[in-house]
């Protein structure tokens, strides 16, 4: 990307403006490194052998790509609504208001699931308070962080994200030791894992590529959050060149580690990182790990909370949400938005501690391939936009290099994975499910738009 001397507008909305470079890097970055890879990731390795480190590249690439597009319109337009606001901008207000009710949906979701997933994974090591009980302390305390004003938010995240990155830094350094034979008493199982490079052929890639594509999901709330940031062109353009070398070299670096050592069919591969460390005689390494894995779904709770809350915040100042929504308090938080995105949490997490198993599924079906249709909505929203601003002559902040030919490579890359996730009768499900929800959060705002426009007519006669 090319940084241009020309300022980027300041956000327009009340919001607070405290959130620094570093963690805005550190947003993006540790929203990213979560359960997904250190639990995940074993599930990849499962369905490709070795050959998952393609699916890894292909869906690194896909993510750079989408970041690059997010960071040149974030630049442009600092929105606490982002996308959704970009999509309004390039395609009208019903795509707009669609995608942004449907990224708040799953963000609710997903929140109730990290805050169970959290309890669980720490009552396994620490039997002491009931799950239920620990799943309602996490969602009361990360409420309570993001009640405290942003700057406090961010300084949360950034160390919940320091830890994970320093835990991946030692695991690496593990494994290259391992690898190398440099452990005493542990042999060295050096490549030999890579000779079946691909068991299960272009299928068992295809079928990784689906499942590892999610493990990046969260990358995008760079763009959400840089609305509160002093200097949005400049902390945006950093947080993106930093964040997605950063993840290539820690996603593909781990799965490396993990595939070297954990042959397809490993009992390792269902804790994979625990696995590595138990062959390499690592004391406490499965309750190390589990600990890492609690705070990474922690951060991205907290994470998630301030991501549903904004974009809610402006559905509601741009009208696509009730008005109350975008009150903000005297630390310039909006307190109503965040009340009612944890409020479904709370009620999603003790729904399903009564019906366990039943009702968090069906939610997670539902929104489970919502990133992929927020970055495919980025994509063809900055193709629109930035061929827009090129006929006008308008100076950009920052700029994606190669357009269209990068924009365009990005949405086959999706088309792609969208056509592997057909294919495969589970996925198949979660799209179908996606789809049919977009329809009617579509129907909503449309209705809603024509009310509008009805109202306006009328108050004009």
């Amino acid at each position: 990307m090319t940084t241009k001397s020309i300022a980027a507008p300041a956000p327009t909305s009340g919001l607070g403006h405290s959130l620094k470079p570093r963690q805005l890097t550190m947003m993006g970055l540790g929203s990213a490194i979560g359960a997904g890879l250190f639990l995940g990731s074993g599930a990849g390795v499962q369905a490709a052998g070795p050959a998952v480190l393609i699916s890894y590249l292909i869906a690194g690439t896909l993510i750079i790509l989408v970041m690059w597009a997010l960071g040149e319109m974030a630049a442009a337009n600092p929105n606490s609504g982002a996308f959704s606001v970009y999509a309004e901008k390039a395609m009208g207000k019903t795509a707009g208001g669609t995608i942004g009710w449907l990224w708040w949906l799953q963000l609710v979701v997903v929140i109730a699931a990290e805050a169970l997933g959290a309890a669980g994974l720490l009552f396994s090591v620490w039997p002491v308070i009931p799950v239920w009980i620990l799943a309602l302390v996490f969602m009361v305390v990360f409420t309570g962080i993001n009640l405290v004003g942003v700057r406090n938010f961010g300084e949360f995240e950034f160390w919940f994200a320091i830890l994970k990155v320093a835990a991946i830094v030692i695991f690496l350094l593990i494994g290259a030791a391992l690898l190398f034979g440099w452990l005493p008493n542990v042999p060295s199982p050096g490549l030999s894992a890579f000779g079946d490079f691909a068991p299960h052929g272009i299928g068992g890639m295809a079928a990784a590529l689906f499942v590892v594509i999610f493990a990046f999901g969260g990358t995008e709330i760079v763009s959400v959050a840089a609305a509160e940031t002093e200097n949005p062109a400049h902390s945006v353009g950093k947080a993106i060149r930093t964040v997605v070398w950063r993840i290539l070299v820690f996603y593909i670096g781990s799965v490396f580690v993990i595939a070297a050592i954990l042959p397809v069919g490993s009992d390792g591969l269902k804790s994979p990182f625990a696995g590595v460390l138990d062959i390499a005689g690592i004391p406490g390494a499965g309750t190390a790990i589990t600990l890492v894995a609690v705070v990474a779904l922690l951060s991205a709770l907290n994470a998630n909370l301030y991501g549903a809350s904004r974009m809610i915040f402006s559905l509601s100042e741009r009208g696509e949400a009730p008005r109350l929504l975008s009150t903000l308090s005297g630390a310039k938080v909006p307190v109503a938005a965040v009340g009612i995105s944890v409020a479904f949490g709370f009620v999603a997490t003790i729904l399903e501690l009564l019906f366990p198993e039943k009702i968090l599924p069906a939610l997670l079906n539902l929104v489970g391939s919502t990133c992929l249709v927020v970055w495919g909505t980025a994509l063809v929203s900055q193709f629109i936009l930035r061929r827009r601003a090129d006929r006008a002559g308008v100076e950009l902040p920052l700029r994606m290099k190669g357009f269209p030919y990068l924009t365009i490579v990005g949405l086959v890359l999706l088309g792609i994975i969208f056509v592997v996730g057909f294919a495969n009768p589970e996925s198949a499900g979660q799209l179908i499910g996606t789809f049919i929800l977009i329809l009617v959060i579509a129907a909503g705002c449309f209705l809603n738009a024509k009310a509008k426009a009805g109202k306006e007519t009328h108050n004009i006669r």
